[in-house]
């Protein structure tokens, strides 16, 4: 089994895809490591050498942000939009959708489940 980057990737996916389990890396991250240390892309998990996996693990710690130091570094410039209380920091804070989506109807995954108000007679 490989572990890179504290994460396991999955044993029978080609290593190319097994890569993107990780977070931070997409699939075109991925293809460039593996062309920088040499390893083919079709390669399954299982059946790569522990000195390609050192090789990858090696690869993605010089030039990757990777795991809790790239979900760090997203809290931080969330902090620091709210701290300097631009539009995209309010609306962080309110929990609202901060990329011009509507809100009159949809944003659900933002704003939470509906509460319908009480009727009033």
């Amino acid at each position: 089994m490989a572990r890179i980057a504290g994460v396991d990737l999955p044993r029978e996916k080609r290593i190319e895809v097994a890569l993107t389990y990780i977070t931070g890396i997409g699939l075109k991250s991925s293809q460039k490591i593996l062309t920088t240390c040499g390893i083919n892309p079709d390669t399954r998990v299982n059946a790569i050498s522990a000195e390609d996996v050192a090789k990858i693990r090696d690869e993605i710690t010089e030039h990757y942000k990777v795991e809790g130091a790239l979900r760090g570094e997203v809290q931080m410039n969330i902090k620091r939009l709210m701290d300097i209380g631009c539009y995209r920091g309010l609306r962080h804070r309110r929990n609202m959708p901060c990329r011009g989506q509507r809100t009159h109807t949809n944003a659900r995954t933002r704003r939470g489940k509906r509460s319908t108000a009480a009727r009033k007679k």
